[in-house]
């Protein structure tokens, strides 16, 4: 059964994909179907540049708990970056 749980963000920063470094201007996280993972449902994460070249893009699946990990890791390196003296 789809989802189509989707939600998108404006960011600021770059990728890298086949062709090399892009920016990225767009986030979207998703829960449904993947394409690659073997699992029925995933995380869907990807990075976009708001562009025609469809290589200007990061695509990541994961499963729910490799989601939590990351939301932990970001969460506590974000605490970290704005407590330090350079953010």
């Amino acid at each position: 059964m789809c989802t189509y749980i989707s939600n998108s963000t404006a960011v600021s920063g770059a990728g890298r994909g086949a062709s090399g470094w892009f920016r990225i201007d767009r986030a979207t996280v998703g829960f449904d179907h993947p394409t690659f993972s073997s699992s029925n449902h995933a995380l869907l994460l990807d990075f976009a540049a708001r562009s025609p070249d469809l290589s200007a893009r990061v695509a990541v699946e994961l499963d729910l708990e490799s989601g939590r990990a990351l939301l932990r890791a970001l969460a506590e390196t974000i605490h970290e970056a704005e407590a330090s003296s350079v953010a």
